[in-house]
């Protein structure tokens, strides 16, 4: 993620005025210049002049008139939405412009949504009093975790419960006891390794022995890197996760993005088809990945941690490219969904 002490606060008295910062912070978040306050604000640069066929297409979903104004108007239809937090919503501690108009957006014509994360360590309690201090208010049904993600998969591996080992935040354990899986240092039937600043040569080392001894390896995630508050890279999850596997030559499975697996159980809690949702994120890594694997439509937002001149580095491409969500609010009447058709929505995927 961008430097999140760095990031200014944008205050705006008009939507013109709003699309204009938005991009403009965009902008400096991508690429460190300090942009033209002239310039349009759909302004990200053009295309380098050598650039190859495929490039090109990256950025038309960008700039192109006809192909983005025909994505973005199929986006802002769908019923339901998929939304990642960090990079999207907010950085750190203060809201992305447009975040907050989003789910104005969403609520007003009666969309599904659900906020979508990796971090396994806040429960949806906490997430949501997060992004009421931010001005943002919604219920703590609209929030997924990898650590949710990992408990339904136990569930479903173990419908009667079972004993597991974790190293993890309070949002991880809350999620397992919820599903019937208590703790054990002794003998689990399963290691689950998650987002913690507790983690230690003797944690890992009981990992390791506990796995070697039969426990299944589990990860919430294996994003091996995080940011600090200010800046600087820290090692995550799946950083840890690879130590135990290596010493123990296991593999671990893992629940979060980009895994198709937790898609789909944030789609069965949205209640929708695949069809009628999509998913927004900043890391083409996880966010963009998880939705094409799970065949829903994908939209990269520029205001995280992907800049346009790294899609080069991927083999796939999003479905739709955004400066960030302040583009996809509008006031079309036609993106209403009513009751009824929610109804029919629902009972199709039924």
């Amino acid at each position: 993620m961008a430097n999140t002490d760095t990031v200014p606060s944008v205050e705006v008295s008009s939507d013109e005025t709003s699309r204009d910062l938005a991009s403009q912070f965009a902008n400096r978040l991508n690429t460190g210049n300090t942009p033209q306050t002239t310039q349009h604000s759909d302004k990200f640069g053009d295309a380098p002049h050598n650039a190859s066929v495929s490039v090109k297409k990256e950025w038309a979903l960008l700039r192109d008139p006809v192909i983005h104004t025909e994505r973005l108007d199929a986006i802002r239809s769908k019923k339901g939405y998929i939304i990642d937090m960090d990079g999207v919503i907010y950085h750190g501690g203060t809201l992305l412009p447009g975040a907050k108009e989003l789910v104005d957006f969403l609520q007003t014509n009666n969309k599904k949504f659900i906020f979508l994360t990796n971090n396994s360590a806040p429960t949806p309690r906490e997430l949501q009093s997060k992004l009421e201090r931010l001005g943002i208010n919604v219920g703590e049904d609209h929030f997924f975790t990898s650590g949710q993600a990992t408990a339904y998969f136990l569930k479903s591996q173990s419908p009667d419960g079972g004993t597991v080992y974790v190293i993890g935040e309070p949002g991880l354990a809350y999620s397992l006891y919820d599903m019937g899986f208590f703790m054990n240092d002794h003998n689990p039937d399963y290691v689950v390794l998650g987002e913690s600043a507790t983690y230690n040569f003797e944690k890992l080392t009981k990992a390791v022995q506990l796995v070697q001894n039969g426990a299944k390896l589990i990860a919430t995630h294996l994003d091996t890197e995080n940011l600090d508050s200010v800046g600087n890279k820290i090692p995550a999850t799946g950083a840890f996760t690879q130590c135990v596997e290596v010493v123990t030559g296991t593999k671990a499975f893992f629940c979060g993005k980009p895994s198709a697996l937790i898609m789909r159980y944030a789609q069965r809690v949205l209640g929708l088809s695949r069809l009628e949702t999509c998913i927004i994120g900043d890391r083409m890594d996880t966010d963009i990945v998880a939705g094409i694997t799970s065949e829903i439509d994908p939209v990269l937002v520029l205001s995280g941690v992907t800049s346009m001149e790294m899609l080069q580095q991927y083999a796939y491409r999003p479905y739709l490219i955004l400066g960030g969500v302040y583009e996809i609010p509008d006031e079309d009447e036609r993106h209403l969904v009513t009751d009824s058709e929610m109804e029919d929505a629902a009972r199709r995927v039924g």
